[in-house]
């Protein structure tokens, strides 16, 4: 009898905990949430607001830290990083995406996608950045500054740039939430390239079933808690979920053996 080899595992969380506050004012925005984000995948964590979704992605890049439980990139715990390990682990193994675009304004198109590159005295692989370059369809625009892009433009230098390292995964906190509906799909339609074609990993937060729909999973949260994982989704099943977890008196259960189920 064969095996069937499980999928490499880009991120996870294992008991995360995140408590912000002390005392009566405590809030307790993650509740032992265990998840792993499969490498060559695109995986959408969603739920309703405070539901811990953005927490959870700020913990698993290392962007915050835990209040306990674990967090890793592949093998590596980051609770065990010190400060400048932790930079250097998210400058040459992470990517980020995030709503604001967060351009430097004085640079080009082209210097600003080979910013971490830059930044790291690292020359990168030029047939990679040339692969991108065309990818995002700015080849054009490399010598403009982002003031002389649309917001759309802005965000496909942003996933370039996200992605410009060959990072083990790209986290995307709300990569559409500033754009018109035509300019968020380009943008999902460039995440969804980069983990199909290009063979990257893609974590993204987002509160919208149409770009849910993009990835190859999603995960939903509730209450810092972990209450469903939804396969192949489409937008319809999505926003149905959402609905359930939006109805007052939702709770999350974690079975025993990793069934995840909700209860109403």
């Amino acid at each position: 009898m064969t095996t069937q080899a499980m999928p490499t595992v880009a991120a996870r969380v294992a008991g995360a905990v995140k408590v912000y506050g002390t005392g009566d004012t405590a809030v307790r925005a993650l509740d032992g949430v265990d998840v792993s984000f499969a490498a060559g995948r695109f995986t959408a964590i969603m739920g309703p607001s405070g539901s811990g979704k953005s927490t959870l992605m700020h913990c698993a890049a290392g962007l915050d830290t835990l209040t306990s439980g674990a967090a890793y990139i592949g093998d590596t715990e980051l609770g065990g990083l010190d400060d400048r390990r932790l930079t250097r682990l998210r400058r040459d193994r992470i990517g980020f995406v995030f709503q604001a675009f967060n351009l430097v304004p004085t640079l080009t198109v082209a210097e600003n996608i080979t910013l971490p590159l830059d930044l790291a005295g690292a020359r990168g692989e030029p047939a990679w950045i040339e692969t991108l370059i065309d990818v995002v369809g700015l080849r054009d625009r490399l010598a403009h500054r982002p003031s002389e892009l649309s917001g759309g433009q802005q965000q496909r230098v942003a996933v370039a740039r996200a992605l410009a390292g060959q990072p083990d995964v790209v986290f995307a906190d709300e990569p559409t939430g500033n754009l018109d509906s035509r300019s968020g799909q380009e943008v999902l339609g460039l995440l969804g390239h980069a983990v199909h074609t290009l063979g990257r990993t893609v974590v993204m937060v987002t509160h919208d079933p149409v770009a849910a729909a993009h990835a190859d999973e999603v995960v939903f949260l509730a209450d810092g808690r972990l209450v469903d994982r939804m396969p192949a989704p489409s937008a319809e099943r999505v926003l149905d979920r959402m609905k359930h977890l939006d109805a007052p008196g939702t709770g999350a259960v974690q079975a025993a053996g990793g069934t995840l189920e909700a209860r109403s």
